[in-house]
Formats: C-alpha cells, structure tokens, sequence
C-alpha cells in the first residue's frame, strides 16, 4: 500500500496534534476497544484496566509513540517496527484480527477529537497508514 506525499504530510500534521495528549488519548483508545471489542481484554489480565489507570495511560503512549516512529519511518516501516512485530508475534502472539480492532477504535478517537479537521482525505490516510501499520505488525506470525 503506498501513501501519497500528500497522505504522509497530512499523518504528520494530524500526528502533531494527538501527540501531546498521548497518555490521554492512548488511555481513550483502550477504553474504547474493551467497550467495542471485550475479547481484547484478555490480552490485558495483569494490566489495571480501569478509566484512568496509569498502567493503561501509560501502554498507550507506547501506542501512539509509535504510530509516531511509523510514520517518521513510513517509507521502511517493517524495520521501523521490527521490534514491535517480533513483540506481537512470538511473545505475547495477539491475534492478529486484534489490529482492525483498534485501528477502527483509533479512527473513531481521532474522529472525536479533532472534529472538522478530520476531513475524509484525513481519514484515508490514517485508514492507509493503519492497514500498512497492522500488515506489519503480521508480517512474522507463522
């Protein structure tokens, strides 16, 4: 999947402005896939799920740190995130299916927060980018 130059400037205009809020609106994204998804919970067992749990907070910035790192690195995300698809592969081995899931709920987050700025060329891209995102993310499940 390629992105246009057009896409990736508009990911790292919209990036800047959920950055800041990172542990606020990875927060958000979790409670907003165990609401949608609560078969993704179980991923979850030893982590505080709670509204407001600093545990959480602090896994979705990791989430949305990332999205950053992919894309600054849109161009050569598998190596990018190499680390991250080792991570979910063979070591916590989420079901890949779990990626449309929060990449929907993200949509939906991004939606809510940035309002009229999230105009249907900004969907695309984050729709793209969050397909290529979730493909690489499979790229080592065997």
């Amino acid at each position: 999947m390629t992105l246009t130059a057009a896409e990736k400037s508009c990911l790292a205009s919209t990036f800047e402005k959920i950055a800041p809020k990172a542990e606020q609106y990875g927060s958000e994204l979790f409670q907003r896939m165990f609401l949608g998804f609560p078969q993704t919970r179980t991923y979850f067992a030893h982590v505080d799920t709670s509204a407001n749990s600093p545990q959480l907070s602090a896994h979705g910035a990791k989430i949305i740190a990332s999205l950053g790192k992919a894309i600054k690195n849109v161009d050569n995300m598998s190596a990018a995130l190499s680390d991250l698809s080792d991570l979910h592969a063979q070591s916590i081995r989420v079901d890949p299916s779990n990626f449309k899931y929060i990449s929907h709920c993200l949509l939906v987050l991004l939606a809510a927060h940035l309002k009229a700025d999230f105009t249907p060329q900004v969907q695309i891209a984050w729709d793209k980018f969050l397909a290529a995102v979730s493909a690489v993310l499979t790229e080592k499940y065997r």
